[in-house]
């Protein structure tokens, strides 16, 4: 690992609240600061600087960097807050429940929620979908587009929402469908919930969100990258509902689904890297060097998102990136690479505009 991730990663730590580092140095503060935004903690690394050595960090630099904390982090949180309150008021209106899936649900565990970063709105309407869709589109006349296998897309004032019918795509692989009955018999639960502005607004339950993010976090890092913020929604989900999570449950789901390898990966970051008390998780098993070859990709991922604008080198690209990432994939999924190629092929041309 390289020196300056190292300070990244101590930054981190300070940021998140952690009173064991004592001295950092920052030699390259422009790549830092590069990786911050690309990670999604700009605003936590800053949190990290205002702990240290105010040396470090140049006056106009400082500045710059307070604005875009406030700017693209504080303000849109507290945007993203109203949008999805004023989407639960119209669901509620209209007798539908919503579930916000990740997003604001997940900054609700961090030290400083509006340092955590927002971007689309996933939902779940228990199952009313298209139902809940219809409403929209009669009422209020916004075109919902159906160009995903398990979910429905439609804008709300200034954002994208993903209303997911389904928590992962059910025609990809063979172990998706039996783990989507899982996700469906675990969504029935509706205990768990906030209120936004007056109107409630529906939570997973700690079993549901540790399966799905575990789920959402595998699936990003083998077929492109994971995010150190990904790896921070475990780690604060796991602070705040350690003991509510059903670990036994759990673990012998992800050895099931052959999802456990990963799982520890992630764990032993947590703890060893970031600073997470180890006995907030269940025993960690797992293979050094894996761990180290999984977290020097989630800071430096071998392919990154700019994709090819144009089909057929967006096509080569892709094929370039499934071909790259066959180790993450084979850590990730217990179904056979030559399978889950041709059934996404196949999945690809039933829904074009996912590819």
């Amino acid at each position: 690992m390289e020196q300056f991730h190292k300070d990244f990663i101590d930054l981190i730590r300070l940021g998140i609240g952690d009173k064991t580092i004592l001295q950092i140095r920052l030699i390259e503060l422009a790549a830092i600061k590069t990786l911050a935004e690309r990670h999604g903690l700009s605003a936590v690394l800053l949190d990290g600087l205002d702990k240290c050595n105010t040396d470090l960090l140049p006056a106009t630099i400082k500045l710059e960097w307070i604005g875009e904390v406030l700017q693209n982090y504080e303000s849109r949180y507290a945007d993203y807050r109203k949008r999805v309150g004023e989407l639960a008021t119209f669901y509620n209106q209209h007798g539908f429940k919503l579930m916000v899936l990740k997003g604001y649900g997940l900054s609700l565990n961090w030290p400083i929620p509006n340092h955590r970063p927002c971007g689309d709105i996933d939902i779940y309407v228990f199952g009313e979908y298209k139902a809940a869709d219809a409403a929209l589109q009669k009422e209020l006349g916004i075109k919902v587009e159906n160009g995903h296998h398990h979910h429905t897309v439609f804008g709300w004032k200034g954002y994208s929402v993903e209303n997911h019918y389904d928590f992962v795509n059910v025609h990809y692989g063979h172990g998706n469908a039996e783990l989507e009955l899982v996700f469906k018999d675990l969504a029935k639960d509706d205990n768990h919930y906030v209120e936004i502005d007056g109107e409630r607004v529906y939570l997973p339950s700690p079993n549901l969100h540790a399966l799905f993010l575990l789920r959402h976090c595998m699936q990003d890092f083998a077929s492109a990258e994971l995010n150190m913020r990904q790896v921070l929604d475990w780690a604060f989900l796991v602070k705040k509902f350690s003991n509510e999570i059903d670990w036994k449950w759990l673990v012998e789901t992800l050895n099931r689904f052959k999802m456990t390898d990963f799982f520890n990966c992630l764990n032993a970051i947590c703890v060893g890297d970031l600073g997470f008390d180890v006995k907030l998780f269940p025993a960690i098993h797992f293979d050094p060097f894996l761990k180290e070859k999984v977290l020097n990709e989630i800071l430096e991922p071998s392919f990154i998102r700019d994709e090819p604008n144009r089909l057929i080198p967006r096509l080569v690209y892709k094929y370039r990136r499934w071909k790259g990432n066959a180790w993450k994939q084979e850590l990730c999924y217990h179904d056979s690479r030559v399978s889950s190629f041709f059934t996404g092929l196949w999945n690809h041309l039933l829904k074009p505009k996912t590819i």
